[in-house]
């Protein structure tokens, strides 16, 4: 994936998660990108301390004051890096890990041991130098797995096949 506003939104949502079910997230979804704007970094990054009033009383998302907190603020950080790099995209396709990292057979014991990586930590340990937060390594990782940086399905799953050939045919953003 390498749209921005999918990514952004996808990190965002990977740091309301934590602490809670995927599926209370999932529920949730359309009443996040209602109220954050659809994850456009431009305008969230924008918001004001009503706009954290008016979601800390929206009972469509998460109210998390420090999660409403840090989306804003992390949409502030992703358009400097924007900047920086041309496109969020550009940014996490960097941090896609090398094969060397990546188990030789993916197992269930493989699956397992994989919640964070070293990848997973030097990136979520960019993030945060460059200002972000809610996103540590675990995060970091889930965040990976849901974009296509890594194919953590497990060998005979019928989904393997496919999302390697997605991820062999997929053009890496540069800018």
């Amino acid at each position: 994936m390498a749209d921005d506003c999918r990514l952004f939104e996808k990190i965002c949502l990977e740091g309301f998660q934590s602490g809670l079910s995927w599926l209370t997230i999932l529920r949730k979804r359309q009443n996040f990108r209602r109220a954050f704007s659809d994850f456009d970094v431009d305008a969230v990054a924008d918001y004001d301390a009503a706009d954290v009033r008016r979601l800390l009383g929206d009972a469509g998302i998460v109210r998390h004051r420090k999660k409403i907190e840090s989306t804003i603020n992390n949409a502030a950080r992703a358009r400097e890096m924007r900047q920086e790099f041309e496109s969020l995209g550009a940014y996490f396709w960097r941090w896609e890990p090398p094969p060397a990292e990546r188990p030789a057979v993916m197992s269930r014991p493989a699956l397992t041991a994989l919640s964070k990586t070293e990848t997973s930590t030097a990136l979520s340990r960019d993030l945060k130098r460059r200002g972000w937060s809610f996103v540590g390594p675990i995060t970091a990782y889930a965040f990976m797995q849901a974009m296509g940086l890594v194919n953590d399905h497990v060998e005979g799953c019928l989904a393997r096949s496919d999302c390697e050939a997605a991820r062999r045919d997929f053009q890496r953003p540069t800018r």
